[in-house]
Protein backbone atom coordinates (compact mmCIF):
# COMPACT_ATOMS: atom_id res chain seq x y z
CA UNK A 1 0.00 0.00 0.00
CA UNK A 2 2.84 2.34 0.83
CA UNK A 3 4.58 1.66 -2.48
CA UNK A 4 1.36 2.33 -4.37
CA UNK A 5 0.95 5.64 -2.56
CA UNK A 6 4.53 6.56 -3.41
CA UNK A 7 3.99 5.71 -7.05
CA UNK A 8 0.87 7.88 -7.21
CA UNK A 9 2.75 10.75 -5.60
CA UNK A 10 5.57 10.38 -8.11
CA UNK A 11 3.14 10.49 -11.02
CA UNK A 12 1.53 13.73 -9.93
CA UNK A 13 1.85 16.48 -12.54
CA UNK A 14 4.42 19.22 -11.91
CA UNK A 15 3.09 22.40 -10.35
CA UNK A 16 1.91 25.03 -12.78
CA UNK A 17 3.92 28.17 -13.16
CA UNK A 18 2.79 31.13 -11.13
CA UNK A 19 0.96 33.99 -12.78
CA UNK A 20 2.97 36.85 -14.13
CA UNK A 21 3.33 39.63 -11.59
CA UNK A 22 2.36 43.22 -12.26
CA UNK A 23 5.63 45.05 -12.66
CA UNK A 24 4.34 48.60 -12.95
CA UNK A 25 4.51 50.98 -15.90
CA UNK A 26 8.28 50.61 -16.16
CA UNK A 27 9.57 47.09 -16.61
CA UNK A 28 12.68 45.84 -14.77
CA UNK A 29 14.48 45.66 -18.10
CA UNK A 30 13.83 49.36 -18.74
CA UNK A 31 15.00 50.20 -15.23
CA UNK A 32 18.24 48.28 -15.73
CA UNK A 33 18.98 50.05 -19.02
CA UNK A 34 18.29 53.43 -17.41
CA UNK A 35 20.47 52.60 -14.42
CA UNK A 36 23.42 51.60 -16.63
CA UNK A 37 23.14 54.77 -18.71
CA UNK A 38 22.77 56.97 -15.63
CA UNK A 39 25.95 55.50 -14.15
CA UNK A 40 27.84 56.80 -17.19
CA UNK A 41 26.22 60.22 -16.80
CA UNK A 42 27.29 60.46 -13.18
CA UNK A 43 30.85 60.77 -14.45
CA UNK A 44 29.88 64.16 -15.89
CA UNK A 45 28.51 65.26 -12.52
CA UNK A 46 31.82 64.19 -11.01
CA UNK A 47 33.35 67.10 -12.90
CA UNK A 48 31.84 69.41 -10.27
CA UNK A 49 34.14 67.88 -7.65
CA UNK A 50 37.05 68.24 -10.03
CA UNK A 51 36.26 71.96 -10.37
CA UNK A 52 36.47 72.30 -6.59
CA UNK A 53 40.03 71.04 -6.72
CA UNK A 54 40.65 73.28 -9.72
CA UNK A 55 39.45 76.26 -7.66
CA UNK A 56 41.93 75.40 -4.89
CA UNK A 57 44.73 75.35 -7.44
CA UNK A 58 43.70 78.76 -8.76
CA UNK A 59 43.66 80.15 -5.22
CA UNK A 60 47.17 78.78 -4.65
CA UNK A 61 48.34 80.50 -7.83
CA UNK A 62 46.67 83.75 -6.74
CA UNK A 63 48.49 83.62 -3.38
CA UNK A 64 51.80 83.12 -5.16
CA UNK A 65 51.05 86.12 -7.38
CA UNK A 66 50.15 88.26 -4.35
CA UNK A 67 53.43 87.31 -2.71
CA UNK A 68 55.32 88.45 -5.81
CA UNK A 69 53.35 91.71 -5.95
CA UNK A 70 53.96 92.38 -2.26
CA UNK A 71 57.69 91.75 -2.69
CA UNK A 72 57.94 94.08 -5.71
CA UNK A 73 55.89 96.83 -4.07
CA UNK A 74 57.79 96.56 -0.76
CA UNK A 75 61.10 96.75 -2.62
CA UNK A 76 59.95 99.82 -4.54
CA UNK A 77 58.87 101.57 -1.34
CA UNK A 78 62.12 100.63 0.41
CA UNK A 79 64.19 102.09 -2.42
CA UNK A 80 62.17 105.21 -3.24
CA UNK A 81 60.21 106.22 -0.13
CA UNK A 82 63.12 106.56 2.27
CA UNK A 83 65.47 109.42 3.05
CA UNK A 84 68.66 107.51 2.29
CA UNK A 85 70.82 104.61 3.43
CA UNK A 86 70.62 105.68 7.03
CA UNK A 87 66.82 106.20 6.99
CA UNK A 88 64.80 104.61 9.78
CA UNK A 89 61.35 105.70 8.63
CA UNK A 90 59.29 105.65 5.51
CA UNK A 91 58.33 108.83 3.67
CA UNK A 92 54.51 108.63 3.75
CA UNK A 93 53.76 110.98 0.79
CA UNK A 94 56.25 109.21 -1.44
CA UNK A 95 54.84 105.83 -0.37
CA UNK A 96 51.29 107.00 -1.22
CA UNK A 97 52.48 108.06 -4.65
CA UNK A 98 54.16 104.71 -5.33
CA UNK A 99 51.17 102.69 -4.11
CA UNK A 100 48.73 104.85 -6.07
CA UNK A 101 50.71 104.32 -9.28
CA UNK A 102 51.37 100.60 -8.90
CA UNK A 103 48.21 99.37 -7.17
CA UNK A 104 45.59 101.88 -8.27
CA UNK A 105 44.69 100.33 -11.67
CA UNK A 106 44.20 96.84 -10.20
CA UNK A 107 41.65 95.33 -7.85
CA UNK A 108 44.36 94.59 -5.31
CA UNK A 109 44.30 96.48 -2.02
CA UNK A 110 47.60 97.54 -0.42
CA UNK A 111 48.14 98.66 3.16
CA UNK A 112 51.40 100.00 4.59
CA UNK A 113 52.20 99.78 8.31
CA UNK A 114 55.12 101.46 10.12
CA UNK A 115 57.34 99.88 12.75
CA UNK A 116 54.93 100.88 15.49
CA UNK A 117 52.11 98.98 13.78
CA UNK A 118 50.21 102.09 12.73
CA UNK A 119 48.47 102.17 9.36
CA UNK A 120 50.25 104.68 7.10
CA UNK A 121 48.68 104.14 3.65
CA UNK A 122 45.55 102.33 2.42
CA UNK A 123 45.11 102.11 -1.32
CA UNK A 124 41.33 101.97 -0.97
CA UNK A 125 41.29 105.65 0.03
CA UNK A 126 43.82 106.90 -2.50
CA UNK A 127 41.69 106.98 -5.66
CA UNK A 128 39.04 109.67 -5.75
CA UNK A 129 36.59 107.33 -7.46
CA UNK A 130 36.79 104.98 -4.46
CA UNK A 131 36.20 107.56 -1.77
CA UNK A 132 32.54 106.56 -1.69
CA UNK A 133 31.44 102.96 -2.45
CA UNK A 134 27.75 102.29 -3.19
CA UNK A 135 26.03 98.92 -3.40
CA UNK A 136 22.76 98.81 -5.41
CA UNK A 137 19.84 97.38 -3.41
CA UNK A 138 17.02 95.31 -5.00
CA UNK A 139 13.52 96.81 -5.01
CA UNK A 140 11.25 95.93 -2.10
CA UNK A 141 8.74 93.07 -2.50
CA UNK A 142 10.27 92.02 -5.78
CA UNK A 143 9.46 88.44 -6.78
CA UNK A 144 12.31 86.74 -8.57
CA UNK A 145 11.66 85.10 -11.92
CA UNK A 146 11.48 81.31 -12.05
CA UNK A 147 14.86 81.06 -13.73
CA UNK A 148 16.54 83.00 -10.92
CA UNK A 149 14.78 80.94 -8.26
CA UNK A 150 15.95 77.75 -9.94
CA UNK A 151 19.43 79.24 -10.11
CA UNK A 152 19.30 79.98 -6.38
CA UNK A 153 18.35 76.34 -5.70
CA UNK A 154 21.23 75.16 -7.87
CA UNK A 155 23.62 77.51 -6.06
CA UNK A 156 22.50 76.15 -2.71
CA UNK A 157 23.16 72.62 -3.96
CA UNK A 158 26.56 73.61 -5.31
CA UNK A 159 27.43 75.32 -2.04
CA UNK A 160 26.68 72.05 -0.25
CA UNK A 161 28.83 70.14 -2.71
CA UNK A 162 31.75 72.57 -2.65
CA UNK A 163 31.94 73.93 0.87
CA UNK A 164 34.53 76.68 1.46
CA UNK A 165 37.62 75.73 3.44
CA UNK A 166 37.63 76.21 7.20
CA UNK A 167 39.49 79.50 7.59
CA UNK A 168 39.05 82.39 10.05
CA UNK A 169 36.53 85.09 9.20
CA UNK A 170 37.74 88.52 8.09
CA UNK A 171 36.85 91.34 10.45
CA UNK A 172 38.03 94.86 9.59
CA UNK A 173 38.03 97.38 12.42
CA UNK A 174 37.77 101.16 11.76
CA UNK A 175 41.24 101.91 13.14
CA UNK A 176 43.45 99.14 11.83
CA UNK A 177 46.72 98.20 13.43
CA UNK A 178 49.39 95.66 12.59
CA UNK A 179 48.33 93.57 15.55
CA UNK A 180 45.00 92.87 13.78
CA UNK A 181 46.79 90.83 11.13
CA UNK A 182 49.11 87.96 12.00
CA UNK A 183 50.84 88.11 8.63
CA UNK A 184 51.75 91.80 9.19
CA UNK A 185 53.28 90.94 12.56
CA UNK A 186 55.43 88.31 10.80
CA UNK A 187 56.43 90.87 8.16
CA UNK A 188 57.48 93.39 10.82
CA UNK A 189 59.65 90.63 12.24
CA UNK A 190 61.33 90.31 8.85
CA UNK A 191 59.46 87.20 7.57
CA UNK A 192 57.14 87.14 4.57
CA UNK A 193 53.76 85.52 5.23
CA UNK A 194 50.26 85.04 3.80
CA UNK A 195 46.79 84.36 5.22
CA UNK A 196 43.40 83.19 3.90
CA UNK A 197 40.21 84.51 5.48
CA UNK A 198 36.48 84.16 4.77
CA UNK A 199 34.34 87.16 3.83
CA UNK A 200 30.66 87.53 4.62
CA UNK A 201 29.82 86.80 0.96
CA UNK A 202 31.35 83.33 1.39
CA UNK A 203 34.25 84.30 -0.82
CA UNK A 204 37.86 84.14 0.32
CA UNK A 205 40.12 87.08 1.07
CA UNK A 206 43.78 86.38 0.28
CA UNK A 207 46.48 88.49 1.90
CA UNK A 208 50.26 88.53 1.59
CA UNK A 209 52.60 90.59 3.78
CA UNK A 210 56.22 91.47 3.02
CA UNK A 211 58.70 93.54 5.06
CA UNK A 212 59.73 96.97 3.71
CA UNK A 213 63.51 97.02 4.07
CA UNK A 214 66.40 99.36 3.39
CA UNK A 215 69.75 97.62 3.48
CA UNK A 216 68.13 94.77 5.45
CA UNK A 217 66.73 97.19 8.01
CA UNK A 218 63.00 96.67 8.47
CA UNK A 219 61.21 100.02 8.11
CA UNK A 220 57.63 98.73 7.95
CA UNK A 221 55.34 96.07 6.51
CA UNK A 222 53.29 96.02 3.33
CA UNK A 223 50.14 93.87 3.07
CA UNK A 224 48.33 93.33 -0.23
CA UNK A 225 44.90 91.66 -0.33
CA UNK A 226 42.56 90.37 -3.06
CA UNK A 227 39.34 88.45 -2.94
CA UNK A 228 38.42 85.39 -5.01
CA UNK A 229 35.15 86.60 -6.48
CA UNK A 230 36.44 86.24 -10.03
CA UNK A 231 37.66 82.70 -9.29
CA UNK A 232 34.37 81.76 -7.62
CA UNK A 233 32.46 83.25 -10.54
CA UNK A 234 34.45 81.25 -13.10
CA UNK A 235 34.15 78.01 -11.14
CA UNK A 236 30.45 78.55 -10.47
CA UNK A 237 29.71 79.26 -14.13
CA UNK A 238 31.57 76.09 -15.12
CA UNK A 239 29.65 74.09 -12.53
CA UNK A 240 26.35 75.42 -13.85
CA UNK A 241 27.49 74.64 -17.39
CA UNK A 242 28.26 71.06 -16.32
CA UNK A 243 24.80 70.79 -14.79
CA UNK A 244 23.24 72.10 -18.00
CA UNK A 245 25.18 69.57 -20.04
CA UNK A 246 24.17 66.87 -17.56
CA UNK A 247 20.50 67.88 -17.76
CA UNK A 248 20.58 67.84 -21.56
CA UNK A 249 22.42 64.53 -21.66
CA UNK A 250 20.07 63.13 -19.03
CA UNK A 251 16.99 64.05 -21.03
CA UNK A 252 18.47 62.64 -24.22
CA UNK A 253 19.60 59.48 -22.43
CA UNK A 254 16.19 58.96 -20.87
CA UNK A 255 14.42 59.30 -24.20
CA UNK A 256 16.90 57.05 -26.02
CA UNK A 257 16.91 54.51 -23.18
CA UNK A 258 13.12 54.38 -23.09
CA UNK A 259 13.05 54.01 -26.87
CA UNK A 260 15.72 51.30 -26.80
CA UNK A 261 14.07 49.47 -23.93
CA UNK A 262 10.66 49.71 -25.57
CA UNK A 263 12.05 48.02 -28.68
CA UNK A 264 13.18 45.18 -26.42
CA UNK A 265 10.74 45.02 -23.51
CA UNK A 266 7.50 45.59 -25.45
CA UNK A 267 8.02 42.77 -27.99
CA UNK A 268 9.13 40.45 -25.20
CA UNK A 269 5.93 41.27 -23.33
CA UNK A 270 3.96 40.57 -26.50
CA UNK A 271 5.71 37.24 -26.92
CA UNK A 272 5.05 36.38 -23.27
CA UNK A 273 1.37 37.27 -23.65
CA UNK A 274 1.14 35.22 -26.85
CA UNK A 275 2.78 32.26 -25.11
CA UNK A 276 0.28 32.65 -22.27
CA UNK A 277 -2.60 32.60 -24.75
CA UNK A 278 -1.19 29.50 -26.41
CA UNK A 279 -0.83 27.79 -23.04
CA UNK A 280 -4.42 28.54 -22.04
CA UNK A 281 -5.85 28.29 -25.55
CA UNK A 282 -8.31 25.56 -26.52
CA UNK A 283 -7.84 24.04 -29.94
CA UNK A 284 -5.60 25.66 -32.55
CA UNK A 285 -7.09 29.14 -32.66
CA UNK A 286 -4.20 30.57 -30.57
CA UNK A 287 -1.09 31.04 -32.64
CA UNK A 288 2.32 32.24 -31.56
CA UNK A 289 3.05 35.85 -32.43
CA UNK A 290 5.58 36.34 -35.24
CA UNK A 291 7.46 39.65 -35.22
CA UNK A 292 8.82 40.85 -38.54
CA UNK A 293 12.13 42.12 -37.18
CA UNK A 294 15.62 41.64 -38.52
CA UNK A 295 17.24 41.17 -35.13
CA UNK A 296 17.57 38.68 -32.27
CA UNK A 297 14.02 39.33 -31.04
CA UNK A 298 12.71 38.53 -34.51
CA UNK A 299 14.74 35.32 -34.42
CA UNK A 300 13.29 34.57 -30.97
CA UNK A 301 9.72 35.07 -32.20
CA UNK A 302 10.37 32.81 -35.19
CA UNK A 303 11.93 30.19 -32.92
CA UNK A 304 8.94 30.34 -30.55
CA UNK A 305 6.57 30.10 -33.50
CA UNK A 306 8.46 27.10 -34.87
CA UNK A 307 8.51 25.56 -31.40
CA UNK A 308 4.73 26.01 -31.14
CA UNK A 309 4.22 24.43 -34.53
CA UNK A 310 6.53 21.58 -33.54
CA UNK A 311 4.51 21.17 -30.35
CA UNK A 312 1.28 20.99 -32.32
CA UNK A 313 2.94 18.56 -34.71
CA UNK A 314 4.05 16.45 -31.76
CA UNK A 315 0.50 16.50 -30.40
CA UNK A 316 -0.78 15.38 -33.80
CA UNK A 317 1.86 12.67 -33.90
CA UNK A 318 0.85 11.47 -30.43
CA UNK A 319 -2.80 11.41 -31.47
CA UNK A 320 -1.95 9.52 -34.65
CA UNK A 321 0.28 7.15 -32.70
CA UNK A 322 -2.50 6.51 -30.19
CA UNK A 323 -4.95 5.84 -33.00
CA UNK A 324 -2.48 3.47 -34.72
CA UNK A 325 -1.79 1.69 -31.43
CA UNK A 326 -5.49 1.30 -30.80
CA UNK A 327 -6.00 -0.07 -34.30
CA UNK A 328 -3.08 -2.49 -34.09
CA UNK A 329 -4.14 -3.77 -30.67
CA UNK A 330 -7.72 -4.33 -31.77
CA UNK A 331 -6.74 -6.90 -34.39
CA UNK A 332 -5.10 -9.44 -32.02
CA UNK A 333 -7.65 -8.65 -29.31
CA UNK A 334 -10.53 -9.34 -31.70
CA UNK A 335 -8.89 -12.56 -32.80
CA UNK A 336 -8.19 -13.49 -29.20
CA UNK A 337 -11.78 -12.80 -28.13
CA UNK A 338 -13.19 -14.85 -31.01
CA UNK A 339 -10.88 -17.74 -30.19
CA UNK A 340 -11.82 -17.64 -26.49
CA UNK A 341 -15.54 -17.53 -27.30
CA UNK A 342 -15.20 -20.40 -29.77
CA UNK A 343 -13.16 -22.41 -27.27
CA UNK A 344 -16.07 -22.55 -24.88
CA UNK A 345 -18.51 -23.70 -27.57
CA UNK A 346 -16.66 -26.71 -28.97
CA UNK A 347 -15.80 -30.10 -27.58
CA UNK A 348 -13.62 -31.31 -30.45
CA UNK A 349 -10.02 -31.82 -29.34
CA UNK A 350 -8.53 -30.86 -32.70
CA UNK A 351 -10.53 -27.59 -32.81
CA UNK A 352 -9.54 -26.75 -29.23
CA UNK A 353 -5.92 -27.37 -30.14
CA UNK A 354 -6.17 -24.99 -33.09
CA UNK A 355 -7.93 -22.37 -30.98
CA UNK A 356 -5.28 -22.63 -28.24
CA UNK A 357 -2.56 -22.17 -30.86
CA UNK A 358 -4.35 -19.05 -32.11
CA UNK A 359 -4.67 -17.75 -28.54
CA UNK A 360 -0.97 -18.37 -27.88
CA UNK A 361 0.02 -16.65 -31.10
CA UNK A 362 -2.24 -13.64 -30.39
CA UNK A 363 -0.82 -13.31 -26.86
CA UNK A 364 2.70 -13.44 -28.29
CA UNK A 365 1.75 -10.82 -30.87
CA UNK A 366 0.24 -8.57 -28.18
CA UNK A 367 3.36 -8.90 -26.08
CA UNK A 368 5.55 -7.97 -29.05
CA UNK A 369 3.33 -5.03 -29.94
CA UNK A 370 3.31 -3.68 -26.38
CA UNK A 371 7.09 -4.04 -26.12
CA UNK A 372 7.71 -2.19 -29.39
CA UNK A 373 5.13 0.48 -28.56
CA UNK A 374 6.70 1.04 -25.15
CA UNK A 375 10.14 1.34 -26.73
CA UNK A 376 8.86 3.83 -29.33
CA UNK A 377 7.04 5.96 -26.74
CA UNK A 378 10.15 6.19 -24.52
CA UNK A 379 12.49 6.97 -27.37
CA UNK A 380 12.00 10.77 -27.46
CA UNK A 381 12.48 11.14 -23.71
CA UNK A 382 15.62 8.96 -23.76
CA UNK A 383 17.15 10.89 -26.66
CA UNK A 384 16.49 14.15 -24.81
CA UNK A 385 17.98 13.03 -21.49
CA UNK A 386 20.97 11.05 -22.77
CA UNK A 387 24.34 12.59 -23.49
CA UNK A 388 25.84 11.91 -26.90
CA UNK A 389 29.44 10.77 -27.17
CA UNK A 390 31.84 9.83 -30.00
CA UNK A 391 30.95 6.40 -31.46
CA UNK A 392 33.13 4.29 -33.78
CA UNK A 393 30.66 3.10 -36.42
CA UNK A 394 33.20 0.68 -37.88
CA UNK A 395 33.58 -1.27 -34.64
CA UNK A 396 29.83 -1.14 -33.93
CA UNK A 397 28.83 -2.50 -37.35
CA UNK A 398 31.56 -5.18 -37.19
CA UNK A 399 30.31 -6.36 -33.78
CA UNK A 400 26.70 -6.73 -34.98
CA UNK A 401 27.70 -8.41 -38.25
CA UNK A 402 29.90 -10.88 -36.38
CA UNK A 403 26.99 -11.64 -34.04
CA UNK A 404 24.85 -12.67 -37.02
CA UNK A 405 27.70 -14.62 -38.58
CA UNK A 406 28.06 -16.60 -35.35
CA UNK A 407 24.46 -17.89 -35.59
CA UNK A 408 24.40 -21.56 -36.57
CA UNK A 409 21.78 -21.25 -39.30
CA UNK A 410 22.54 -22.38 -42.86
CA UNK A 411 19.49 -20.52 -44.17
CA UNK A 412 20.97 -17.17 -43.16
CA UNK A 413 22.47 -15.11 -45.98
CA UNK A 414 26.16 -14.36 -46.15
CA UNK A 415 27.47 -11.02 -44.89
CA UNK A 416 30.08 -9.07 -46.79
CA UNK A 417 31.67 -6.31 -44.71
CA UNK A 418 35.20 -4.93 -44.65
CA UNK A 419 35.85 -3.37 -41.28
CA UNK A 420 37.61 0.02 -41.54
CA UNK A 421 40.44 1.10 -39.28
CA UNK A 422 39.53 2.02 -35.75
CA UNK A 423 38.76 5.71 -35.20
CA UNK A 424 38.11 6.48 -38.88
CA UNK A 425 34.30 6.28 -39.02
CA UNK A 426 33.51 8.34 -35.92
CA UNK A 427 30.10 9.90 -35.32
CA UNK A 428 28.57 11.75 -32.38
CA UNK A 429 25.63 9.94 -30.81
CA UNK A 430 24.25 7.25 -28.54
CA UNK A 431 25.93 3.92 -29.15
CA UNK A 432 22.98 1.82 -27.94
CA UNK A 433 20.47 3.57 -30.20
CA UNK A 434 22.75 3.59 -33.22
CA UNK A 435 23.28 -0.12 -32.64
CA UNK A 436 19.48 -0.53 -32.64
CA UNK A 437 19.31 1.16 -36.07
CA UNK A 438 22.01 -1.12 -37.49
CA UNK A 439 20.36 -4.21 -35.97
CA UNK A 440 16.96 -3.25 -37.46
CA UNK A 441 18.47 -2.79 -40.92
CA UNK A 442 20.33 -6.11 -40.71
CA UNK A 443 17.20 -7.96 -39.51
CA UNK A 444 15.18 -6.37 -42.30
CA UNK A 445 17.79 -7.45 -44.88
CA UNK A 446 17.86 -11.00 -43.45
CA UNK A 447 14.05 -11.20 -43.60
CA UNK A 448 13.87 -10.35 -47.32
CA UNK A 449 17.05 -12.09 -48.48
CA UNK A 450 16.64 -15.48 -50.19
CA UNK A 451 18.42 -18.51 -48.69
CA UNK A 452 22.09 -18.34 -49.54
CA UNK A 453 21.84 -14.70 -50.56
CA UNK A 454 24.42 -12.04 -49.88
CA UNK A 455 24.01 -8.94 -47.69
CA UNK A 456 26.60 -6.26 -48.37
CA UNK A 457 27.34 -3.77 -45.61
CA UNK A 458 29.71 -0.88 -46.21
CA UNK A 459 30.83 2.35 -44.55
CA UNK A 460 32.12 5.41 -46.40
CA UNK A 461 33.30 8.78 -45.22
CA UNK A 462 32.46 12.05 -46.95
CA UNK A 463 33.41 15.63 -46.12
CA UNK A 464 31.10 16.01 -43.12
CA UNK A 465 29.12 12.75 -43.10
CA UNK A 466 29.57 9.04 -42.51
CA UNK A 467 27.35 6.86 -44.71
CA UNK A 468 26.21 3.32 -43.82
CA UNK A 469 24.87 1.20 -46.69
CA UNK A 470 23.00 -2.12 -46.29
CA UNK A 471 22.16 -3.98 -49.54
CA UNK A 472 20.26 -7.24 -49.90
CA UNK A 473 19.23 -9.51 -52.80
CA UNK A 474 15.54 -9.64 -51.92
CA UNK A 475 12.49 -8.67 -53.98
CA UNK A 476 13.09 -4.97 -53.36
CA UNK A 477 10.61 -2.29 -52.38
CA UNK A 478 7.10 -2.02 -53.80
CA UNK A 479 6.63 0.82 -56.21
CA UNK A 480 6.02 4.08 -54.38
CA UNK A 481 6.81 2.59 -50.93
CA UNK A 482 10.26 4.19 -50.50
CA UNK A 483 8.85 6.61 -47.92
CA UNK A 484 5.89 4.64 -46.62
CA UNK A 485 8.07 1.86 -45.19
CA UNK A 486 9.23 4.31 -42.49
CA UNK A 487 5.68 4.95 -41.28
CA UNK A 488 4.49 3.41 -38.01
CA UNK A 489 2.94 -0.07 -38.23
CA UNK A 490 3.61 -0.28 -41.97
CA UNK A 491 4.51 -3.86 -42.75
CA UNK A 492 5.39 -5.34 -46.11
CA UNK A 493 6.53 -8.93 -45.53
CA UNK A 494 7.52 -11.80 -47.86
CA UNK A 495 4.86 -14.42 -48.61
CA UNK A 496 6.34 -17.33 -46.61
CA UNK A 497 6.37 -15.28 -43.39
CA UNK A 498 3.37 -15.59 -41.10
CA UNK A 499 1.24 -12.47 -40.51
CA UNK A 500 1.94 -10.56 -37.30
CA UNK A 501 5.54 -11.71 -36.84
CA UNK A 502 6.71 -8.08 -36.98
CA UNK A 503 5.03 -5.02 -35.47
CA UNK A 504 5.98 -2.61 -38.26
CA UNK A 505 7.78 -0.21 -35.87
CA UNK A 506 11.41 -1.15 -36.55
CA UNK A 507 12.07 1.18 -39.50
CA UNK A 508 9.95 3.93 -37.96
CA UNK A 509 12.04 3.80 -34.77
CA UNK A 510 15.22 3.74 -36.86
CA UNK A 511 14.18 6.90 -38.71
CA UNK A 512 13.33 8.60 -35.42
CA UNK A 513 16.75 7.74 -33.99
CA UNK A 514 18.65 8.84 -37.10
CA UNK A 515 16.82 12.18 -37.31
CA UNK A 516 17.48 12.77 -33.61
CA UNK A 517 21.19 12.43 -34.49
CA UNK A 518 20.78 15.10 -37.23
CA UNK A 519 21.10 12.44 -39.92
CA UNK A 520 19.03 11.04 -42.76
CA UNK A 521 17.83 7.55 -43.76
CA UNK A 522 16.40 6.55 -47.13
CA UNK A 523 15.57 3.40 -49.03
CA UNK A 524 15.75 2.57 -52.71
CA UNK A 525 15.85 -0.40 -55.06
CA UNK A 526 19.02 -1.81 -56.55
CA UNK A 527 18.56 -1.89 -60.31
CA UNK A 528 20.45 -3.38 -63.21
CA UNK A 529 21.96 -1.06 -65.77
CA UNK A 530 19.28 0.03 -68.24
CA UNK A 531 19.60 -1.87 -71.51
CA UNK A 532 20.00 0.27 -74.63
CA UNK A 533 17.08 0.82 -76.93
CA UNK A 534 16.81 -1.52 -79.94
CA UNK A 535 15.23 -0.53 -83.23
CA UNK A 536 13.58 -2.84 -85.71
CA UNK A 537 14.55 -1.75 -89.27
CA UNK A 538 11.44 -3.21 -90.91
CA UNK A 539 8.60 -1.68 -88.84
CA UNK A 540 10.64 1.18 -87.25
CA UNK A 541 9.66 0.24 -83.70
CA UNK A 542 11.71 0.73 -80.53
CA UNK A 543 12.00 -1.85 -77.77
CA UNK A 544 13.02 -0.65 -74.29
CA UNK A 545 14.08 -3.22 -71.73
CA UNK A 546 12.96 -2.30 -68.17
CA UNK A 547 15.72 -2.55 -65.50
CA UNK A 548 15.55 -5.52 -63.19
CA UNK A 549 15.29 -5.12 -59.40
CA UNK A 550 18.28 -6.75 -57.72
CA UNK A 551 17.25 -5.98 -54.11
CA UNK A 552 16.80 -3.17 -51.64
CA UNK A 553 19.37 -0.66 -50.44
CA UNK A 554 19.18 1.37 -47.21
CA UNK A 555 21.46 4.38 -46.72
CA UNK A 556 22.03 6.09 -43.36
CA UNK A 557 24.00 9.36 -43.27
CA UNK A 558 25.23 10.69 -39.91
CA UNK A 559 27.36 13.78 -39.15
CA UNK A 560 31.00 13.06 -38.45
CA UNK A 561 32.33 13.63 -34.96
CA UNK A 562 34.56 16.68 -34.69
Amino acid sequence: MASQTTQIADEQPPPRSTRRRWRGPISPLVRRILAINLIALMIIVGGIFYLTEFRDNLISRRIERLMVEAEILAAAIGESATAGPEASTIDAPEARLIIARLVGPSETRARLFDLDGELMVDSRFLASSRSVMAEPLPPLNLKKPLSERLLDIVNVFLDLVSEPPEVPAYNEVPEQKASDYIEVISALAGEQSYQVRLLESDTLLLSAAFPVQRFRRVLGALMVTADTRDIESIVRSEQIMILKVFAGALGTTLLLSIFLASTIARPIRQLAAAAERVRHGIGRESRMLTLRRNDEIGDLSLALSDMTQALYHQIDAIEAFAADVSHELKNPLSSLRSAVESLGRTDKPEVKEQLLAIITEDVRRLNRLITDISDASRLDAELTRSRMEPVDMGSLVAMLVDAHRARDDRALPQFVFHEPKAGVMMVHGLESRLGQVIANLLENAITFSPPGGIIRVSLSRHSTMVELTVEDEGPGLPEGAEDRIFERFYSERPDPEAFGIHSGLGLSISKQIVEAHQGTIRAENRLTTTAPETKDKEDDTRTVVQPEILGACFRVCLPRAR
